[in-house]
């Protein structure tokens, strides 16, 4: 028997292309679109990319200044839970921070990590609070669900989030995004 290697190649392209080609199609119209309108309707995302594995989601973020971080997570958790499912949430936000805001995190950055480690998560509220003080166009806030704390941080024109994990001795897992 004589096999014909251009049928046997073009059977193979087309199959791989209808194989590929269906996964890309599924991924674009079932997972990312979804996704993507998702954050795209909640206030102060001006942009975000999506990549999604088999166990992560991870958002690319570039946000304005005030935006309620927490709020957004809780947003995506609850409109995109078709697209989420099971995965693990992953957020990069895109820094946008002035060095002035970089100078009063680093200020700020030993009284936060004391509350994180001794699970006094009040307390991190109170200390930008009381750092803030100095600085009346500052404005700090701090919130907390139940697997990380999100810390925000503005001074009108330019804006930095941090993401702290609320486990013990994941400190370097910090984004300083």
């Amino acid at each position: 028997m004589k096999l014909r290697i251009v049928p046997v190649v073009l059977t193979v392209v087309i199959s791989a292309s209808v194989l590929f080609g269906g996964w890309f199609l599924y991924r674009q119209m079932a997972l990312q679109n979804p996704l993507a309108n998702v954050v795209s309707q909640y206030d102060g995302v001006n942009n975000s990319q999506i990549d999604i594995k088999q166990d992560t989601v991870t958002l690319k973020l570039d946000l304005e200044p005030e935006t309620n971080l927490r709020g957004l997570v809780e947003h995506i958790n609850k409109e995109g839970k078709s697209v989420v499912g099971k995965r693990t949430l992953k957020l990069e936000v895109e820094d946008h921070s002035s060095e002035r805001l970089n100078q009063w995190w680093d200020e700020a950055m030993l009284s936060v990590a004391e509350a994180m480690d001794n699970k006094q998560y009040t307390d991190i509220q109170s200390s930008l609070d009381e750092l803030a003080k100095n600085s009346p166009t500052l404005k700090a806030n701090a919130q907390i669900d139940d697997q990380n704390v999100y810390v925000s941080l503005s001074d009108g024109k330019s804006g930095k989030f941090i993401i702290l994990p609320r486990q013990p001795g994941k400190m370097e897992v910090w984004n300083h995004a």
